[in-house]
């Protein structure tokens, strides 16, 4: 790899990261691991020699391909690279790196575009789920330019609606893997709930605080910090991960009531970090935990009424929508509106190249 690895660099959602063709990367997972740490500069908080931006949300992977699925035109891997520690994981899914995953691979020629949009249907690879994404693509090429805007990112871009389907359990083999809604652990009452994205789900006055702080002041706070990390390295083996100690898995999300006409308030660990906004799929799974009647999310939510409910998740820089459709009582799917941008195309070097 002398001569570097062709990559693009996008904004999916409010995320940022690398994409790569896999066959542009090592087929050995060690050796592809050790690529991407050098690539993105980690282990180190600055991740300064490096691609990294030194968050969590800017340390990230997806490694597409063309699927050989049938009615799939993408296979797509999601990798989270630690930035202080020497750590790739791809034990969750990322729905904001995935808003980049389609229209990198039309530019890519992966996929062939029609005038005027292109839906394209994408298998994620860590949890064994589909979802559709479409992109505007006016006269056979991908526009970057739009009027939607989604709160956590500056401006307006190309819309990219994508929908979810069948994504309860996607991790933990159920949508509520100890089969109770609500669990108490460590004397806290906990919704343990996977559609998309394990998380736990308990509320802020319960770890006493607001939930309405700024995302520094909680991560300034040690006590909240390690009591959420107390709690979540029990949920990790009580929802089928296992250990969680080196996983970025169960995210933890308090919630308050909503306090500008959304469904309800949070603030999420991702997991030692607190986020800026909210993950895509986390967002799902926080709307789904609203609608269970015994949820520590249900009193507190806006629920809406109906079969389709428009569920707006606070969080510290805006909000995100969740349009959850409903069969049986149950959430069947979830859509959400999100925007993508190129930011650069061209070659990236390792650390000893």
């Amino acid at each position: 790899m002398s001569e570097g690895i062709r990559a693009t660099w996008m904004r999916g959602g409010t995320s940022k990261g690398g994409y790569f063709l896999a066959a542009d990367l090592p087929t050995d997972i060690a050796a592809r691991d050790t690529v991407l740490l050098s690539i993105f500069g980690s282990p180190d908080p600055r991740q300064i020699d490096g691609m990294g931006g030194a968050d969590p949300l800017t340390s990230k992977v997806a490694i597409v391909q063309k699927s050989k699925r049938d009615g799939v035109d993408l296979d797509y891997l999601f990798l989270q690279v630690f930035v202080d520690q020497p750590i790739v994981t791809d034990a969750q899914n990322c729905g904001n790196i995935l808003a980049g995953v389609a229209p990198f691979a039309i530019e890519r020629g992966l996929v062939t575009a029609h005038d005027g949009e292109t839906p394209v249907t994408i298998y994620m690879e860590n949890t064994g789920q589909t979802a559709v994404a479409v992109v505007q693509t006016p006269g056979g090429y991908v526009t970057y330019q739009g009027d939607a805007r989604i709160d956590g990112v500056p401006g307006s871009s190309s819309p990219v609606p994508i929908e979810f389907k069948d994504t309860a359990g996607s991790s933990c083999g159920a949508l509520l893997p100890t089969g109770n809604v609500v669990d108490l652990v460590h004397g806290v009452e906990v919704t343990m709930i996977d559609n998309g994205m394990p998380c736990g789900v308990m509320r802020a006055s319960e770890m006493g605080i607001a939930g309405d702080e700024n995302p520094a002041d909680l991560e300034a706070n040690v006590g909240l910090c390690e009591k959420l990390e107390a709690i979540r390295l029990t949920c990790g083996p009580m929802m089928n991960l296992g250990d969680v100690t080196e996983k970025t898995v169960p995210k933890m999300t308090m919630v308050s009531s909503p306090r500008d006409g959304g469904a309800i308030a949070t603030r999420t660990f991702i997991p030692h970090r607190c986020h800026k906004a909210i993950g895509v799929l986390g967002a799902v799974s926080v709307a789904t935990a609203c609608l269970l009647e015994g949820s520590p999310a249900y009193v507190l939510a806006n629920r809406g009424e109906g079969l389709r409910r428009d569920l707006k998740i606070e969080h510290p820089t805006g909000e995100m929508t969740v349009i959850a459709t409903l069969s049986g009582g149950v959430v069947c799917s979830a859509a959400i509106l999100r925007t993508a941008r190129k930011l650069m195309d061209g070659v990236v070097f390792a650390g000893d190249e």
